[in-house]
């Protein structure tokens, strides 16, 4: 079993953030993003046009367990942030998904071209490369314990020759 650092009374939301910060900062690294900070950008909801989806949700009963929302804060009300399946601290015995994704969505990247504050720190002519590519999504599954957090899909294939590889002697 592969132990990670614990996460062990982190706050979902703020996972979240995380990832969106995280986003942000490898875009500024593409000059796709430029002109502000990260904090900035957060503030201007930029990370919502490439990961407009909550990173995780809980599993348990069902794959989306409806449990999320039991004594936890309210959902936010904010782009991107807002789709989370919860808001909760994670407690041993939990089990959630983290699962970011960029994605290169045309609507929603029609949307920050015409919104100003959103705009001023898009580099265009470097966004519009990776148009039409749509995108990517890594799911996890992570058991939250006393002394640290198990990753359960540890054994998933990862690198492109590895998928690459098995989509070549896939038949469905």
């Amino acid at each position: 079993m592969k132990t990670v650092n614990s996460i062990l009374g982190v706050k979902w939301p703020d996972m979240h953030r995380l990832a969106e910060k995280t986003i942000i900062e490898e875009f500024i690294k593409q000059g796709i993003l430029a002109n502000g900070t990260v904090k900035e950008m957060q503030d201007a909801h930029i990370g919502a046009i490439f990961m407009p989806h909550g990173l995780g949700h809980l599993i348990g009963l069902d794959v989306h367990d409806v449990g999320g929302y039991i004594n936890a804060p309210p959902r936010i009300q904010e782009p991107g942030i807002k789709y989370l399946r919860t808001t909760r601290e994670l407690e041993e015995g939990m089990v959630i998904t983290v699962e970011p994704g960029v994605y290169f969505n045309d609507a929603l990247i029609e949307e920050a071209y015409k919104n100003d504050e959103q705009m001023k720190y898009i580099v265009k002519s470097e966004l519009e490369k990776y148009r039409g590519m749509g995108g990517v999504r890594i799911e996890d599954g992570v058991a939250v314990t006393a002394n640290g957090s198990e990753l359960l899909s540890k054994d998933v294939q990862r690198s492109v020759e590895d998928i690459e590889a098995f989509m070549k002697d896939y038949r469905p």
